[in-house]
């Protein structure tokens, strides 16, 4: 299992909960909540079985994800059952990022600032004794050897997955990205204000998708997915759901500042229509894309030039990082 929303403190323990059949319960992040409250979602496997025999099953291993030293500390010392192995991603990276540290400052561009405060102590990640493999701009031949050298156990790599021919995203999509990537005119900017998180999100640009201005103020705001949204504690004293991406007028009326809404954008109708399945509204109209991908795109039109243009697959993509691994390394 691999985790990278939140601080996942509780996520080791409740694995080994599962695995011997014990009943577990997650503490939940609820907005208001009082001093008093507990507010967490419990699963029981024999309660849920009608308490069948059930057998013991094999815990799977845990990788957190995170952007920070402490955390990772935190995680691997204080959590609450064995932390596997770690993921360390830069503000590179595609998808979501941490926010930087200390307030936060935009560049010229509107893009958040990251600085050495932001910078992940390798030499301290090592010293926890467990695998790390590095994020962010590393899937490339040099990424790869780099990371190797700084004593992690390899990457992640995510963008140039995403274009591959084994990749989710509708054909349409992916060729034309691939063809603005060969002409040098993608473009990957990061958000701090288009995630119903609150955290900077990576978009990828291209015509006709709601990356453009122009198309995202033409959708009518709904959340009806419900992938992100917010726990809040209502009057009643219980948790309720709201998203900055729904109508403003519904996420005010469930005590959400307006503001929080300002340039937010629905992530969960937009990646589901990156792979073909957008719903379809009542005036006929169907969900546009949201792309998002890494900052590091360069790696791509070295694999086309290596598969003479023709679309190229995960293989292809393996193959090629691993040329930064050495000859003794294979797919």
């Amino acid at each position: 299992m691999i985790v990278g929303a939140g601080i996942p403190r509780e996520i080791p323990g409740i694995l080994d909960s599962f695995a011997e059949n014990r009943k577990a319960s997650l503490r939940l992040n609820v907005a208001g909540a009082e001093k008093e409250d507990d507010f967490r979602i419990t699963f029981d496997p024999l309660k849920f079985s009608g308490n069948a025999r059930l057998k013991l099953m094999k815990r799977p291993f845990f990788f957190a994800i995170t952007s920070s030293t402490v955390l990772a500390q935190t995680l691997v010392k204080k959590g609450s059952g064995k932390v596997d192995g770690l993921v360390i991603e830069g503000p590179l990276a595609g998808g979501h990022n941490a926010l930087p540290r200390g307030v936060l400052k935009l560049d010229t561009f509107g893009e958040p600032l990251y600085g050495p405060k932001d910078d992940v102590d390798l030499e301290s990640i090592k010293a926890l004794g467990v695998p790390f493999w590095l994020a962010g701009a590393y899937g490339t031949p040099a990424g790869v050897k780099k990371s190797l050298a700084l004593g992690a156990s390899g990457i992640q790599a995510g963008t140039v997955f995403a274009f591959c021919n084994e990749s989710g995203l509708t054909r349409e999509i992916k060729e034309s990205i691939i063809r603005k990537i060969m002409a040098g005119s993608a473009s990957v900017f990061t958000d701090p204000k288009a995630s119903p998180t609150g955290f900077p999100f990576k978009i990828l640009r291209l015509e006709g998708t709601n990356s453009e201005d122009d198309v995202f103020t033409l959708r009518k705001r709904v959340c009806d997915l419900g992938y992100l949204r917010h726990l809040y504690r209502k009057a009643d004293g219980k948790a309720g759901y709201r998203c900055p991406a729904e109508p403003v007028d519904e996420y005010v009326k469930k005590g959400g500042a307006a503001e929080e809404t300002a340039g937010c954008k629905c992530l969960c109708n937009g990646l589901l229509a990156n792979i073909g399945l957008s719903q379809r509204r009542a005036d006929g109209s169907l969900e546009r894309p949201l792309l998002t991908a890494g900052k590091e795109l360069s790696i791509i039109p070295d694999i086309l030039n290596e598969t003479g243009g023709r679309p190229y697959s995960a293989t292809d993509v393996i193959e090629h990082m691993l040329k930064g691994a050495g000859p003794k390394r294979q797919v």
